[in-house]
């Protein structure tokens, strides 16, 4: 009986050449939720984040756009695509309620390690959502990233390319 001997020979593969390893990727998306900034004053204070995507993705109209966005657009977001689309949303960061009450010893809402632990939650949030191949189709999601105002008065439905 004569012993099974593996065919270790490599596969014949064409070298990589410098456009392959260098080019463009073939498809990405990539979104950024960074510089908050603190708006208005007294009760009217509220935190905004620059939204910067960049992609090459065939169904955004814009390749690259940067708008800024505050918590209760991602809840407008978040409501329109569970009202709408057959994804499951992920959640977004908690809303906080015990940092909104009154004498507290702290910044509370806007305190700058409760801004930067909320940024990474709604950064996570949007790539999740925008990654999703059935939510790059809603109106909803392409107007959150790319329209400088939010048109909360818009017809949902599905973005034609």
């Amino acid at each position: 009986m004569n012993p099974v001997v593996a065919d270790t020979r490599r596969l014949n593969s064409k070298p990589q050449d410098l456009t392959d390893a260098y080019g463009p990727p073939s498809n990405f998306l990539e979104i950024d939720v960074y510089d908050p900034q603190i708006v208005g004053v007294g009760r009217n204070r509220y935190t905004t984040y620059e939204v910067r995507m960049r992609t090459n993705l065939p169904i955004f109209k814009l390749k690259d756009s940067c708008v800024r966005r505050r918590y209760s657009d991602f809840e407008w977001l978040k409501n329109e695509l569970e009202r709408d689309s057959k994804i499951v949303v992920p959640p977004l960061p908690g809303k906080a309620l015990k940092r909104q009450l009154p004498f507290r010893g702290d910044e509370g809402l806007f305190e700058e390690a409760f801004i930067e632990e909320r940024r990474v939650g709604l950064e996570q949030f949007i790539n999740r959502i925008a990654g999703h191949p059935l939510a790059q189709n809603e109106r909803c999601l392409h107007m959150f990233l790319q329209e400088e105002t939010i048109d909360r008065n818009y017809i949902p439905g599905k973005v034609r390319h």
